[in-house]
């Protein structure tokens, strides 16, 4: 079962090698392994929209590349005052939340405030009338001239 693989390397456009080994006899698919062209193994992924533009010259001076800036400065221009306008509404609205938590806790200092009053008024009353109601077993017997001698 000891068989000796064999082994094609080719490299892509993106200076990617590609390890291509035979297929196993056992039937399983095979996965190509990338491998990185530098001896050192590493170094950064290149966008694939930069892919082609890293090798080509641009002239400064040609009207496509003044018609790219362009579109660019303006694309940073609507960025930065995109972000300074959010910056802004977020900064209103917390001033805004502000003054509204300041009008809430006035609101309950004053709502405490009558609470206290109103719980001073109940408790008085209500020791009032506890001393003006006798308990219900120790009623007094008074003659009632109304119903007496009938």
């Amino acid at each position: 079962m000891s068989k000796t693989s064999q082994q094609n390397t080719t490299t892509d456009a993106n200076g990617v090698s590609v390890i291509h080994t035979p297929a196993h006899t056992s039937g399983l698919q095979q996965v190509p392994q990338l491998v990185p062209v530098s001896p050192g193994g590493g170094g950064k992924a290149v966008p694939p929209s930069k892919q082609g533009k890293k090798n080509s010259f641009v002239d400064r001076n040609s009207d496509e590349y003044r018609q790219r800036r362009e579109r660019n400065n303006m694309a940073v221009k609507k960025s930065r005052l995109k972000s300074k306008q959010k910056a802004q509404d977020t900064l209103q609205r917390v001033n805004q939340l502000k003054e509204e938590n300041e009008r809430l806790e006035a609101k309950i200092k004053l709502l405490t405030k009558e609470l206290s009053v109103l719980k001073d008024l109940f408790l008085e009353h209500a020791h009032n009338f506890a001393d003006n109601v006798q308990p219900v077993g120790t009623e007094t017997t008074t003659a009632n001239p109304e119903s007496s001698g009938q």
